[in-house]
């Protein structure tokens, strides 16, 4: 019987980059050698490295990381503080005083129901949201050092009686000024039936042209030889369908 020589083929070192003999007397004396023992020294090397800058860089980003929240929550914490001292700032005026030393006398009530703050002995009402106050006398909303003055000229006599409060936010809504847009008053799906007052606006569809009443000579021709080339071509092509046997 012939024996047939077989190539083993060649080893690929990914450490050194070269092929070696595929065997195991080759490979073991390229693994045992100063060469590849270097090469696996410095790899090993390199890796180390590499993961040592990788979480030098992770520990780099958490770091800014933790600077960027830390400005951020003082940050806020000093907002927070402007805004409650602004709130408190646009508190009920009954221990602010304008330029005589003057103030608004009485109690001030919160109503929930409003939000706003109501003094019964002078009939004002106070916004704390806008620091503007609002009485019948006057017919508007008015800073507080109108409001002030306003009940000081006017002998500092109590109030007649509690405004209305649909009118005052009537008042309010009105000195707010119009919505700075476009009001859309049908509904956004145009598909969704509802019930409106007949439009008086009529609409009237198109209706199709109606057909010429007699065409010339010329156009009865056209017609007749385009219907004639429409007859030529397709009995040409009819064999080419496989509709037909011959």
């Amino acid at each position: 019987m012939t024996e047939y020589w077989v190539s083993q083929g060649n080893k690929w070192c990914d450490t050194c980059k070269i092929f070696i003999s595929n065997n195991p007397a080759s490979i073991r004396n390229h693994e045992l050698g100063q060469r590849h023992k270097e090469n696996v020294a410095n790899r090993l090397n390199t890796m180390r490295k590499d993961k040592a800058a990788k979480e030098k860089e992770q520990k780099q980003a958490a770091r800014v990381l933790e600077q960027i929240e830390s400005k951020a929550n003082r940050s806020y914490q000093k907002d927070l503080a402007s805004f409650q001292e602004a709130r408190g700032s646009n508190a009920p005026a009954f221990h602010a005083k304008d330029d005589e030393g003057s103030t608004l006398p009485g109690e001030w009530e919160h109503e929930s129901s409003s939000g706003y703050y109501y003094n019964e002995t002078t009939g004002y009402y106070y916004d704390p949201n806008s620091g503007f106050y609002y009485t019948d006398a006057l017919g508007k909303w008015v800073t507080q050092e109108e409001a002030v003055a306003a009940f000081r000229t006017s002998g500092k006599k109590p109030a007649a009686g509690k405004p209305s409060l649909s009118s005052l936010m009537g008042k309010h809504k009105a000195e707010s000024g119009p919505p700075p847009g476009r009001v859309v008053t049908t509904p956004l799906n145009p598909l969704r039936s509802f019930k409106s007052a007949p439009s008086s606006v009529t609409v009237k569809r198109k209706r199709p042209a109606d057909k010429p009443a007699s065409s010339s000579k010329e156009d009865a021709d056209a017609l007749k030889a385009r219907e004639a080339a429409r007859k030529r071509v397709e009995e040409r092509e009819r064999p080419l369908l496989g509709l037909y046997k011959r």
